[in-house]
């Protein structure tokens, strides 16, 4: 069965989410169309409400209010205000009253093309198909039908071919910055004449906005002291910038941060330093990704509770209005491009695939299709693609490996020259080289000694270095947690080029898992019996032997940070990506069961052992699950911060932003100040009775680069 068929004057095509009549091309959410396709296939005949939602929603659990919009959704697109084409079996389902006329074959063309392959003559309107039912005259449409195969056979056949091979080949990368500052954020001016990137100063611990002229190589400070992080875009004129600013709120509510959208005169800031112009503030939402439209508009995501929108921003209105969202869904990620005036969208749907759309600036769909993700990359992983100098193709980098994404999800791999991590591809307008991120983290496995803590007022100042290095390599080091009942030391480490786990004894250091490239390793706990560990090696939860086997947890869901492993009872403490949204919940990993304990967005949780949860959310506050609702430890106000705290005979440890380690019992309810820890500690990761683990950060080296395509 194709994917292309007639019902009445509509054509439909569902691999590329439309329905056209007379040139006029709709493009529908994909279930909606798997549901036409179904009854058309059972054409004639009552499929059941179950029917339609096991074979669409498979193996996904869903309302049949669901359903019943997707429905609407087809009658709407049909101008189907009744029952003529879907009819309702009032307790029974619904069935499609027409007749359906399948293309026998497909070939690379739009709708339109297929649409001019058929004599029009023979295919009745809407109200004469309504009325009699008869089938076109099939001689005379078979005939325009064989001759358009082959015209468009040896049109199209070098256009097919060329999709199976990768497109891009990149030969050359030169060196943009090379500084000991982090550098990152890079982007081309709209003539190509400067590369704009944010600077990471590590001895002042500010970050501003650089230039550099890529004619004459000269390096220019765009602002003073200015500390923003995000993406930024230039108006189509290449007069002004817009970035995303973050400060701490005076007043603090809903979040600890406050975002401000701002802008920058580029031309004058090529003069000296200049300071920014505030546009808006939000004080209880998040805004992410600005860019600028051609209308002087401002597109960017916005965060209401857990799910991100597509808005649009008007500077002479002084208004923002919404584009664009995902029902049941989120939005992960967007680009515009300045020369097809269209935005490429990357999001999560409530069938909890993801999917690849396009849109005009106003919000209109032009095509929506699921990606096909190849086996080099996870199933789970996120995508955040740029456009690219090629027709209908986006490019995004794993790490280590580059892709184009096709506007219909198609990914290819593209060949690459280097062997070191590198993100964020973005393309010179010339289409003809882009800049890239690369670089590399360099931290260590450090021991303190809790007795000398106690004792030492200010350990970075040198006055009593405490700290012994356990594990070191000119990669990262992290993530080290100690043996139950045991003398190994378990951690992740980049040292082989990916994230894996390794293995120490105190002598000898050995790899233990080979997980495939670009794997991310985000949490990791020993079994109780100290034999096994649970990881979550990119959205997937393994259990590693002590020999190097594996055993995968095959889940419903992405599992975003493991926080803890009981492996007594078979749990897991995890946040788990339910449709794109982050929720805190307990995993049953005998039978796959996931409990949501709550929808806040949670930074880390533990269990104590008797088994109280604890857990701090995204103001770093501490926080237990309560019979009715949540209670906020008190005693633990303003002594949280962005690292980890650590559990220990119902005992909480912990790092305040002043980088004093504390200590709370959860039975006595006492809090005291432990000692001071170094202040290039990137967090705390275990503790036993004498020591504390920590991660300590050495080098933080981001560098901006050009990749030149093949002449």
């Amino acid at each position: 069965m194709t994917a292309q068929y007639w019902i009445g004057g509509f054509f439909i095509d569902s691999s590329r989410n439309q329905i056209t009549q007379n040139k006029n091309s709709q493009t529908i959410a994909p279930k909606a169309l798997a549901v036409l396709t179904y009854l058309a296939e059972n054409q004639g005949k009552v499929v059941s409400q179950d029917a339609l939602l096991a074979k669409v929603w498979k193996d996904t659990t869903v309302s049949p209010n669901t359903l019943q919009k997707n429905v609407a959704q087809l009658r709407k697109a049909l101008g189907d205000n009744g029952d003529v084409y879907i009819k309702t079996h009032a307790k029974q389902g619904y069935s499609l009253e027409c007749d359906v006329r399948w293309q026998k074959s497909s070939f690379d063309g739009d709708a339109d093309s297929d649409l001019e392959s058929a004599d029009k003559t023979d295919i009745p309107s809407n109200s004469q198909f309504s009325q009699s039912k008869k089938p076109p005259n099939r001689s005379l449409g078979l005939r325009y039908f064989l001759i358009a195969i082959v015209v468009f056979g040896i049109i199209g056949y070098s256009t097919f071919d060329r999709r199976q091979t990768p497109m891009l080949s990149f030969g050359e990368l030169r060196a943009v910055t090379s500084t000991d500052n982090g550098e990152f954020a890079s982007i081309y001016s709209p003539d190509g004449q400067y590369v704009v990137f944010h600077r990471y100063s590590t001895e002042g611990c500010i970050n501003n906005i650089w230039a550099k002229n890529t004619k004459t190589q000269k390096e220019i400070q765009l602002t003073q002291n200015f500390d923003a992080y995000g993406r930024h875009s230039f108006s189509k004129d290449g007069k002004r910038l817009v970035f995303i600013k973050t400060v701490d709120c005076s007043e603090p509510v809903n979040q600890k941060k406050c975002y401000q959208l701002v802008s920058l005169d580029f031309h004058k800031a090529l003069e000296s330093p200049q300071p920014m112009q505030m546009l808006l503030e939000c004080k209880n939402s998040e805004i992410k990704y600005p860019q600028w439209l051609n209308n002087n508009d401002i597109a960017l995501l916005q965060k209401h509770t857990d799910r991100w929108q597509l808005i649009s921003y008007s500077m002479s209105e002084n208004k923002s209005k919404d584009i664009y969202s995902v029902s049941g869904g989120n939005i992960i990620y967007f680009d515009y491009s300045v020369a097809e005036d269209l935005i490429a969208l990357t999001s999560v749907h409530d069938d909890g695939k993801y999917y690849i759309e396009t849109l005009k600036p106003d919000g209109q769909v032009i095509s929506s299709h699921q990606i096909k993700f190849p086996n080099e990359i996870p199933n789970f992983r996120f995508i955040y693609p740029n456009f690219s100098s090629l027709d209908n193709q986006l490019i995004f980098s794993t790490g280590r490996q580059l892709f184009t994404l096709a506007t219909d999800g198609q990914i290819t791999n593209i060949s690459l020259p280097i062997d070191e991590p590198m993100g964020t591809p973005v393309f010179h307008p010339n289409g003809k080289q882009m800049l890239v991120i690369k670089g590399h983290y360099d931290s260590d496995i450090v021991t303190l000694p809790l007795a000398e803590l106690a004792q030492i007022q200010s350990v970075q100042k040198g006055q009593n270095n405490s700290q012994t290095i356990l594990e070191r390599s000119t990669l990262a080091e992290d993530t080290a947690i100690f043996q139950p009942n045991g003398k190994l030391l378990a951690f992740k480490s980049e040292r082989s080029g990916d994230d894996q786990i390794w293995i120490a004894d105190g002598q000898e250091t050995r790899q233990l898992t080979n997980f495939p490239m670009d794997t991310y390793i985000n949490g990791m706990d020993w079994a109780e019996d100290g034999k096994s560990i649970l990881v979550n090696a990119y959205r997937e939860l393994k259990q590693v032997l002590l020999d190097g086997s594996e055993k995968a947890f095959k889940l419903d869901r992405p599992v975003e940070t493991l926080f803890q492993w009981d492996s007594k009872n078979q749990t897991a403490l995890a946040n788990v990506i339910v449709n794109g949204v982050i929720k805190f919940a307990e995993i049953d990993l005998a039978s796959s069961k996931i409990r949501i304990i709550n929808d806040k967005r949670v930074n880390w949780a533990l269990k104590s052992e008797d088994d109280r949860i604890i857990y701090t959310d995204h103001m770093d506050r501490f926080w237990q699950p309560g019979a009715i609702e949540d209670q906020l430890i008190e005693a633990l106000q303003d002594q949280g911060s962005r690292m980890q705290f650590l559990l220990k005979n119902n005992v909480m440890y912990g790092l305040n932003e002043n980088f004093e380690l504390w200590s709370y019992s959860l039975n006595e309810s006492e809090f005291k100040i432990i000692g001071e820890m170094p202040r290039t500690i990137d967090n705390l990761t275990d503790i036993d009775e004498t020591q504390i683990l920590a991660t300590l950060r050495i080098t933080s080296r981001k560098e901006v680069a050009e990749l030149f395509l093949r002449e």
